[in-house]
């Protein structure tokens, strides 16, 4: 966090669903404290959520997508402890998102699938990422 690419990535993430949370009955936010069953906390880059689900100052109700954004100190390691977390409280859409190189992974399952392009099944929600730098390109130019 706090690097150029990370947080304009991440802002476009967050303006890509905020764009659509009407339409899609989704709530988006960045950097929103989420508090496990096991009492652990997490503050995942980006988190969208359902409607029905109420708003809290520290949710502790699972999201429908986590988002992370990784930086350049993040690894692996440290980035599957995040979404082993995720997994166990049951968020079922985790996409980590590569800011440099563009492009992302579907972590769903526990794997890193690789994609260009997510989305929710059953909603009419997704993130496009090659879009996504396409818009932030073009703003940049």
């Amino acid at each position: 966090m706090g690097e150029y690419d990370h947080s304009v990535v991440q802002w476009a993430i967050v303006d890509w669903f905020r764009r659509h949370d009407k339409e899609w009955q989704t709530r988006t936010i960045q950097e929103q404290r989420t508090r496990f069953n096991s009492g652990n906390v997490r503050i995942p880059d980006v988190r969208v959520w359902n409607r029905s689900v109420p708003v809290q100052p520290i949710f502790t109700h699972p999201q429908l997508i986590a988002v992370e954004v990784l930086s350049p100190e993040d690894c692996q390691s440290r980035v599957q402890e995040k979404i082993e977390d995720y997994r166990r409280f049951q968020i079922p859409h985790i996409w980590i998102v590569d800011p440099v190189k563009r492009f992302g992974w579907d972590c769903s399952d526990g794997n890193w699938l690789r994609r260009s392009r997510f989305g929710v099944s059953g909603s009419p929600a997704y993130l496009d990422l090659e879009q996504l730098f396409r818009d932030l390109d073009s703003a940049e130019a």
